[in-house]
């Protein structure tokens, strides 16, 4: 009888072990099912590409701030993007800008000087994409300065003073210089005045 109960236990415990193996089995056949896609798409994350960030030369005195530019791949190429504030009490209709690449020898050169047209509306925001793409693909090594230049409106135009000075100025490296502004009425796109010569700058963005 004792030789009986003996191997009633022997069999009892083979047959835990046995389900405790397969229970790990499957839990490890689980894990490896539930593991496996989160290491794609760990993959998948570092294969993404952002657009190339662009920094802003900020001339405080001008109604126009940038808040972030960048560039945008599309199909014709890459675009500029501006997100931008009007800090004025006047529409602005239009600005000029200019773009530089800097090299890893730190040699400048000018890839855009722009006049383009726009429509933001007193203390404002907005964001800009213009339609005219670069003529260059940009790479990682480079470097690029935006700066705008000049910004309009029906009755003013703000111009910044030796804007070429400065940015090349800052394109070195030397951030102490701040270029002045000088405002005067806008004598093309001013409203009804007898004999002025009609002019409208060209509206070149997306909304």
């Amino acid at each position: 009888m004792l030789k009986f109960a003996v191997l009633l236990l022997i069999a009892v415990s083979c047959v835990a072990s046995e389900e405790v193996s397969r229970s790990g089995a499957m839990s490890q056949r689980q894990k490896e099912v539930f593991v496996a896609p989160l290491r794609r798409c760990v993959r998948n994350d570092f294969t993404q590409t952002s657009a190339p960030s662009v920094e802003v030369f900020q001339v405080l005195d001008l109604p126009l701030t940038v808040h972030e530019a960048s560039l945008v791949k599309s199909e014709r190429g890459y675009l500029v993007k501006l997100d931008v504030g009007n800090s004025s009490e006047e529409k602005l209709v239009g600005l000029r800008y200019s773009l530089v690449m800097i090299d890893s020898k730190n040699q400048m050169q000018l890839l855009v000087n722009r006049n383009e047209g726009c429509s933001v509306l007193p203390y404002a925001s907005k964001t800009l994409t213009f339609k005219t793409p670069l003529r260059s693909k940009p790479k990682d090594s480079e470097r690029f300065v935006l700066m705008v230049e000049q910004v309009i409106s029906p009755e003013w135009i703000w111009e910044v003073v030796k804007a070429k000075d400065a940015l090349e100025a800052y394109a070195r490296g030397d951030f102490s210089v701040m270029p002045a502004v000088m405002r005067m009425l806008n004598q093309v796109d001013a409203p009804d005045r007898p004999g002025r010569v009609i002019y409208r700058l060209q509206r070149n963005e997306e909304y």
